[in-house]
């Protein structure tokens, strides 16, 4: 599922300085000790869950009944930069909570409406549909885009350099299909876009959410578009509305 063919060309003419780090991805903001570790593997502890965990009736609602895999990601707090990103697996009509990593959001939080350049993480249920990166393929089900089109700006602090060795596109104002770093933003450029999961540099991002590589690793050799994933993202409060 690799699209090599054009990806040179691509990555080459549409390089996104608008994606998660963004235009100030060289920062230079330290790291808070959260960077990420491994995952935990904790499937053998969480059986016969029904639901999502901790997400209420407005957002649990929008995950399609079709979906089979899901990434939770439990911001702390409105205005916090850290969250825990799940990994959940519907076996029957229960779900298994597969893995675990530590990880980072928007540098100033999370907003229910997003905007280009405020910082914040969109609240919401998105499908996760095409994946890519600076590094070859690694096994991913996701159409991979191989490009060194998505190497980060080395004016950017060297903590960011290594941020889209490998990223999973989260679709969000953009044009499922297509390569992560298609730049086509189908609500217009004040509504954000180029929104990824992609690698923890141990700090917020400009409005991705980000993981160590272990995770990216294995998100990318599991998540099946046959399985329909999707992200539910937010801060734990907006998590659990129930309207």
């Amino acid at each position: 599922m690799r699209r090599t063919a054009v990806a040179a060309v691509l990555g080459a003419l549409v390089m996104p300085l608008t994606a998660c780090g963004g235009s100030d991805g060289g920062s230079g903001e330290k790291s808070n000790g959260r960077a990420g570790g491994g995952s935990r593997p904790e499937q053998a502890r969480t059986v016969d869950l029904k639901r999502i965990p901790d997400v209420g009736d407005k957002l649990q609602k929008q995950i399609p009944a079709e979906s089979r895999q899901v990434v939770a990601v439990y911001g702390q707090g409105k205005d916090s930069a850290d969250s825990t990103i799940v990994l959940y697996t519907k076996s029957g009509t229960t779900w298994d909570k597969t893995r675990s990593w530590e990880g980072h959001n928007g540098k100033k939080g999370w907003a229910t409406n997003h905007r280009e350049g405020d910082r914040r993480s969109p609240v919401g249920v998105f499908t996760l549909s095409d994946s890519g990166g600076v590094l070859a393929d690694p096994g991913a089900k996701l159409p991979y885009t191989e490009s060194a089109g998505f190497q980060a700006p080395h004016y950017w602090s060297k903590s960011h350099w290594n941020d889209f060795d490998y990223v999973i596109a989260i679709d969000y104002n953009r044009v499922k299909g297509t390569s992560p770093n298609d730049p086509t933003r189908p609500q217009g450029q004040s509504k954000g876009g180029s929104i990824w999961l992609h690698m923890d540099h141990g700090s917020g991002t400009s409005a991705c959410v980000s993981l160590p590589k272990s995770g990216m690793e294995y998100l990318l050799r599991t998540l099946d578009p046959d399985q329909h994933p999707v992200v539910v993202m937010g801060d734990r409060t907006d998590l659990k509305a129930k309207a």
